[in-house]
């Protein structure tokens, strides 16, 4: 068990830093995490921040059709730290008309 949640810690962290490198190097260069390209990630800022979010825009729709969501589940509980809200993270699926489920962890 110890081992495990070792693991888990090694690589949220891990994805932090290559989030964190990808956001303030201002390279050109993008980093995909869970099949989401960082230089994609901005596109549906606006629909996930704030206390009235603006609905996500196709160009955001195609980034979620894309996304691996279980993957992304795991890093959730992140999301506040930078300055978005994971309520509105869960809803894009369904707002932009994706049939993938949420796994039963990610909906809580």
């Amino acid at each position: 068990m110890a081992h495990t949640i070792g693991n888990t810690w090694l690589k949220l962290l891990l994805a932090i830093a290559l989030l964190l490198i990808a956001l303030l190097s201002g390279s050109t260069q993008a980093i995909v995490l869970c099949n989401l390209s960082t230089d994609k990630m901005d596109l549906c800022r606006a629909a996930v921040v704030g206390n009235n979010p603006r609905p996500p825009d196709e160009k955001c729709c195609a980034v979620v059709r894309s996304a691996n969501l279980a993957c992304l589940c795991k890093y959730k509980s992140l999301l506040p730290a930078l300055g978005i809200n994971p309520k509105y993270v869960l809803a894009l699926p369904a707002e932009c008309g994706v049939q993938t489920p949420l796994p039963p962890s990610c909906r809580g």
